[in-house]
């Protein structure tokens, strides 16, 4: 079992609208759980606090975690900002709520480094995963000007930022049949991600 990180905050980002989907993705079931409650638990196994950012909190309700709103509604970045701004440590693991095998091995990983970047963020064969990664509030003034110039786009804050990224070779050791980082967009995702086995 993984022991639980004091110093890191794990930040749940249950903002999205869900276009793309039709439906709210945090409650899509995967082998019988609702993806937020599979990200949940991953997350209580390695965060001794919790936090999820985003509208109506009354959905999570039955999770008796904290949520926060959106400081700058309507972004993944402005989430982001905003899960960093109410953690009450340096630094935060934050996850989307789109993604239902979630690697604890994965996490633990991403947040052992105690190099002195402003985030740590693993990279596949197709980019970046800037919604499954370790940052510090270090980052908070670069995120507060383009939020406050209406640039919600993650990918032009993190080029302002000391990044460590995590190669694909190293993702492949730690998660053999590529599922940790998948997310649910769309319907037929969310049919393909059913039909993994266990």
């Amino acid at each position: 079992m993984i022991s639980q990180c004091n110093d890191i905050t794990g930040v749940i980002l249950v903002g999205g609208k869900s276009r793309r989907m039709g439906q709210d993705k945090a409650f899509l079931l995967i082998e019988g759980l609702p993806v937020i409650e599979r990200i949940i638990r991953t997350m209580q196994g390695c965060f001794k606090d919790l936090l999820l950012v985003g509208d109506r909190p009354e959905r999570f309700e039955s999770y008796g975690l904290p949520v926060v709103p959106d400081l700058y509604p309507g972004s993944s970045l402005g989430g982001l900002y905003t899960g960093l701004q109410h953690a009450g440590t340096d630094r935060i693991f934050v996850t989307s709520c789109d993604i239902p095998f979630s690697n604890p091995e994965l996490i633990r990983f991403i947040c052992t480094d105690t190099n002195p970047y402003d985030a740590v963020i693993p990279a596949t064969e197709g980019g970046l995963e800037p919604l499954f990664a370790l940052y510090h509030k270090s980052c908070l003034p670069a995120m507060q000007t383009a939020l406050e110039a209406g640039n919600f786009r993650i990918t032009a804050v993190l080029q302002q930022l000391q990044i460590k990224t995590i190669a694909p070779e190293q993702l492949r050791q730690l998660d053999a049949d590529g599922r940790a980082l998948l997310n649910i967009n769309t319907p037929d995702e969310y049919a393909a991600c059913k039909e993994l086995k266990p």
